[in-house]
């Protein structure tokens, strides 16, 4: 009878403890499922990262949403913008909505953005297109006519497109850095606004390199089209070209390895353009444009007799990228006065000459591609001409601000500076001296050639 009682006791014991650990855990789940998981997309040092934060939320997890737009508007080279949820473009209104059923009972979100990286530049800016961003409940827009199950950056081939120092420095090296940050498996598509007709044939290998996926063109006359994407990132992510080094660019890249995407873009062999001479690409000016070699014919001599292979380029806008893609990269060293042109750097082998001549008042933007140059790991050299090297000796007294002092003639107004110093200057270089200092590259160059053929 004692032992019938004992193993009841034990039994009511036992379901006591069952009933009070399951009124815990439940208590305990209940308090775990209030937290939860949510992804953050923050700027740091120019970069995109997406963070997670651990949130105690009052709702049940299947009410709450984390789709937003995020905007930074923090740097003063660009603004860019994040819409962290399935979107809908709507080409004829130029807006892209943010469709979640969350936002049919709160205010929408609104955003302007004009994604061209460089917004202090209010004359430029002025002509680019401008986009709505918003959100609203998936039924107050319209049905996709196409819906790709991949994410989008959106950003402008519009303002100074066209000079391809202003094609990469403002277009496809910031492309390259967002993308890279946000998607470096490429699986993305890229949707272009302000496109101009000649853009997508000169650079369609270029944007394949980039992405997997064929670009969208966003013109208005387009009309009919709607288009769906995942999630986008609205604007480019730009250092400038003073900022080209690997403590600036994302995921340890370099813009060695935007040579590599160029690379692969136009897939270039050089078994077949092996050279006996250093091969030297002289970058020739022409024309009323100012900055012209006035006696290239001497210099290419004299750079010859050096032992160079002289090839002289003359880029046009209708130069094809994979003919001086891989006429470039077949040579051992390029030289050229300050100019648009020289952005061809870009195209040349790590570990190549790159020599920048420099004309008079020009010192403080030569930079432009010196800081590319150095970047790209390329042995750079500058020649900074005499005065008696330009042509502006034959229009000013040598007693002028304009040849006295340069730096002191710059700070007027940048249309007197631009006209004097980059319209109505030509150089005569001095051969002797120009000599002693490609020389020194002509070494450069064929311990380069010894080395990498």
């Amino acid at each position: 009878m004692v032992m019938k009682t004992t193993e009841r006791s034990y039994s009511v014991a036992a379901i006591a403890l069952v009933i009070v650990m399951a009124t815990y855990l439940v208590a305990l789940f209940s308090t775990v499922s209030d937290l939860k998981l949510i992804p953050s997309l923050s700027l740091s040092q120019g970069t995109l990262q997406q963070t997670w934060e651990s949130i105690k939320i009052d709702q049940p997890p299947q009410e709450m949403t984390s789709s937003t737009i995020i905007c930074d508007r923090s740097d003063t080279n660009y603004d860019v913008c994040s819409i962290n949820g399935s979107c809908h473009l709507d080409v004829k209104t130029q807006t892209i909505t943010l469709r979640d059923l969350t936002f049919a009972t709160s205010a929408p979100i609104v955003e302007k953005i004009k994604p061209y990286p460089r917004k202090a530049d209010n004359w430029i800016m002025s002509k680019i297109q401008e986009l709505t961003l918003t959100s609203g409940p998936m039924g107050l827009t319209r049905s996709c006519d196409i819906s790709h199950d991949s994410p989008a950056i959106v950003f402008s081939a519009g303002g100074y497109t066209g000079n391809i120092y202003h094609d990469f420095m403002d277009g496809f090296i910031p492309l390259f850095i967002t993308a890279s940050s946000i998607y470096p498996d490429r699986n993305v598509i890229l949707v272009v606004a302000n496109p101009r007709e000649w853009w997508m044939p000169k650079y369609i290998e270029v944007l394949g390199a980039l992405s997997k996926h064929k670009p969208i063109l966003l013109k208005s006359e387009n009309t009919s089209i709607t288009h769906c994407f995942t999630s986008a990132t609205v604007g480019l992510i730009s250092y400038g070209p003073t900022l080209m080094d690997s403590t600036q660019l994302p995921n340890s890249s370099s813009l060695v390895d935007f040579h590599n995407i160029l690379d692969k873009a136009f897939n270039t062999s050089l078994s077949t353009l092996k050279t006996q001479k250093p091969r030297l690409i002289l970058i020739s000016r022409y024309g009323n444009i100012g900055r012209v070699i006035l006696n290239e014919e001497k210099i290419k001599e004299m750079l010859e007799n050096i032992g160079f292979e002289v090839i002289t380029f003359r880029p046009s806008g209708t130069t094809s990228m994979r003919e001086a893609y891989k006429l470039i990269k077949s040579s051992h060293g390029m030289v050229g006065v300050h100019g648009a042109a020289l952005t061809h750097l870009l195209f040349l082998r790590p570990g190549s000459v790159f020599v920048q001549v420099v004309p008079v008042g020009v010192d403080w933007v030569a930079k432009c591609y010196g800081s590319p140059a150095k970047a790209m790991k390329l042995e750079y050299m500058e020649y900074s001409i005499d005065v008696e090297e330009s042509s502006l000796v034959e229009k000013y007294s040598r007693d002028d601000l304009v040849l006295k002092d340069p730096v002191a003639f710059s700070r007027k107004d940048w249309g007197v500076t631009k006209k004097v110093y980059l319209k109505e200057q030509d150089v005569r270089l001095d051969v002797n001296r120009f000599r002693n200092h490609m020389n020194k590259a002509y070494e450069k160059a064929k311990l380069f050639m010894d080395l990498n053929g």
